[in-house]
C-alpha cells in the first residue's frame, strides 16, 4: 500500500468515527447536525477509478446507517453524490477538472465553495426526502437542507482551512 490509500482509509476511519461519535450527537435548534463524513467524497481523488469510488462512498454511507440505525439513507446520499461529483467538478472547476490538475487546497474561494455548496445541498436533500419520505412534508425537507447544508457547509470549510496540508 502506498502513502496514498493509508491516506485515504485513515481519512475515512477518522470521519467514520468523528460523525458517529461525536457529530451526530449535536443537536443545534433541536434538529441541525452537521454532516462532515462527505469530505471523503468531496476530497477523493479525481482519477479514482468509478466503481471503487461509487462502491466505497456507498460503504461510508451504510457504516454510518448502521451505527445510526438510519435504514440506508446515508448510504443512498452518499451514492447520489459519489455518481454525480464529476459534473460538480466540471462545473465548478470547468477546464481544470477537464485536464485533471484540480487541487482543492489550490483554487479559489469561490471555485471551493461552488463545489462544496453543490455536493452538500445534494447529499441532504436526498438524505432528508428519504428519510421523510412524504411530498406533504416537503417544505419541511426543504427547511431541513437548507438549513443544515448552511452549517454543514461551515463547519467543513474550517474543517478544510484547519487541516490543510501545508505540502499541497
Amino acid at each position: 500500500m502506498n502513502n496514498n490509500t493509508l491516506l485515504y482509509i485513515g481519512r475515512f476511519v477518522i470521519l467514520v468515527i468523528v460523525q458517529v461519535f461525536f457529530l451526530n450527537h449535536i443537536n443545534f435548534l433541536g434538529y441541525l447536525n452537521p454532516y462532515v463524513y462527505i469530505l471523503f467524497i468531496l476530497l477523493a481523488p479525481i482519477t479514482i477509478h468509478k466503481s471503487a469510488f461509487l462502491f466505497f462512498s456507498f460503504l461510508l454511507g451504510l457504516t454510518i446507517d448502521i451505527f445510526g440505525d438510519s435504514g440506508g439513507v446515508h448510504a443512498g446520499a452518499c451514492l447520489v453524490i459519489a455518481y454525480m461529483r464529476p459534473l460538480f467538478l466540471r462545473y465548478s472547476f470547468g477546464l481544470s477538472y477537464e485536464f485533471q490538475t484540480v487541487k482543492l487546497s489550490k483554487v479559489r474561494f469561490g471555485e471551493r465553495l461552488a463545489y462544496v455548496f453543490l455536493l452538500v445541498v445534494t447529499h441532504h436533500f436526498v438524505l432528508f426526502l428519504l428519510e421523510i419520505f412524504n411530498f406533504s412534508h416537503f417544505l419541511l425537507t426543504l427547511k431541513k437542507t437548507l438549513f443544515t447544508s448552511i452549517f454543514s457547509i461551515i463547519v467543513m470549510l474550517l474543517v478544510l482551512v484547519l487541516f490543510r496540508r501545508k505540502d499541497s
